[in-house]
């Protein structure tokens, strides 16, 4: 697989778009530099989600970003995604893994440094570690100090990315970690010109 730049990483919630068209919008977002995304769709039927993931995998083809599904290995399968990101709950990763192939992209959530290893050891491709902030997009998430986010880019070989909570407003510091990137929701899609948004954390993640 190509190298993988996780710096900027969109994480969508269509609820977030508001008045907005949710695929011009995320064309938006790639075109002010996104250059990871996860396609979410907690609400959405099997049917829905696999129509929603076509579409937005053509899009994703045109600004050549990988694509990524939350959860929904059947759906990464169907859509042929570059690939899956799953939690601590969801299918287990050695399973998912022998089904994608080693082709394809796996990301596991974590919150602790156990959890990262463990991930890291079954064979994760990266992590998404958070939240750091409190969010709106997830209720149910630990915090996660900007000491333990260090302890644990430290203490794995693999990309570690920063999630919950991530703006304009504490980018730099998150960045200043050393991770290799922070995965955004409402600072992107949430926001009146997502392109700009998406220029503007871009900006700020390689000046920091």
């Amino acid at each position: 697989m190509k190298d993988i730049d996780y710096s900027l990483y969109l994480v969508t919630d269509r609820r977030l778009v508001g008045g907005k068209d949710f695929y011009q919008s995320l064309g938006e977002a790639l075109a002010g530099g996104v250059t990871l995304l996860q396609l979410r769709e907690k609400e959405a039927s099997s049917a829905e989600f696999y129509r929603i993931a076509l579409k937005v995998k053509e899009i994703c083809g045109r600004y050549d970003v990988p694509l990524i599904i939350n959860d929904r290995l059947d759906i990464a399968l169907a859509v042929d995604a570059d690939g899956l990101h799953i939690g601590q709950q969801d299918l287990p990763l050695s399973v998912a893994r022998g089904l994608l192939g080693r082709d394809k992209l796996i990301g596991v959530s974590a919150t602790t440094l156990a959890e990262a290893q463990l991930a890291e050891a079954d064979g994760a491709d990266y992590l998404g570690i958070g939240a750091m902030y409190p969010t709106g997009t997830k209720s149910d998430a630990r915090a996660v100090s900007l000491s333990e986010l260090t302890a644990i880019r430290k203490n794995v070989a693999i990309p570690v990315v920063a999630i919950g909570g991530i703006g304009t407003a504490n980018v730099t510091e998150v960045m200043g970690t050393g991770i290799a990137g922070v995965s955004v929701v409402s600072a992107i899609l949430a926001q009146d010109d997502v392109r700009a948004a998406a220029q503007h954390l871009r900006q700020l993640i390689i000046t920091a």
